[in-house]
């Protein structure tokens, strides 16, 4: 399956900026690659929180 990607302006801090291009070039990505990275993890760990907090109400 081939995703189309959507491409977005962002403005970032400088300071953000140059914390997030060393953090990529430790993991051997482009700045882009590691935004996104990051921000899929957030998407899953936000799944699985979400998906945790619906069961634990059904445990009454």
């Amino acid at each position: 399956m081939d995703e189309k990607k959507k491409q977005i302006p962002l403005r970032l801090s400088d300071s953000l900026w140059r914390e997030l291009a060393a953090w990529a070039e430790d993991d051997f990505r482009s700045v882009n690659g590691q935004i996104e990275f990051l921000l899929t993890e957030c998407v899953h760990q936000r799944k699985k929180s979400r998906s945790f907090e619906k069961n634990d109400e059904n445990v009454v």
